[in-house]
């Protein structure tokens, strides 16, 4: 699967931003897809992530309530609605695909559980 993720940019703190996640390749609907964001300096963390039918998701706590992962399987592509943003939200977002494996729960919170990543998008929120 190739992904390709767009859709960053700078907005101000309160903001929103929608990116997109396009994949290509393979049978989309076949894979759980996560978004990871990597600030300067710091280790690369989980955002969101969602299984294959777009039924199930799960959020790492400092976005829970803010951000909303959601996917299009017809269009393949994943979508990460960011609202409320703040400075700390600032970094590279990058989206990943993960093999559902026949798991229909699958939707992988960390990095090494993922088959495939694409490049990231960088996301700027100012104070």
């Amino acid at each position: 699967v190739q992904l390709q993720a767009s859709g960053g940019g700078l907005v101000q703190a309160g903001g929103s931003l929608k990116l997109s996640c396009a994949a290509s390749g393979r049978t989309f609907s076949n894979y759980a897809v996560g978004w990871f964001r990597q600030a300067p300096g710091k280790e690369r963390e989980f955002a969101a992530a969602i299984n294959w039918s777009g039924a199930i998701t799960s959020y790492a706590d400092s976005v829970k309530g803010r951000f909303t992962i959601s996917r299009d399987n017809a269009k393949n592509t994943v979508y990460l609605k960011m609202n409320s943003l703040k400075p700390e939200d600032t970094a590279v977002y990058s989206c990943a695909a993960a093999h559902y494996r026949d798991n229909y729960y699958s939707r992988p919170t960390k990095a090494n559980e993922y088959d495939f990543w694409g490049q990231g998008t960088q996301v700027t929120v100012s104070s």
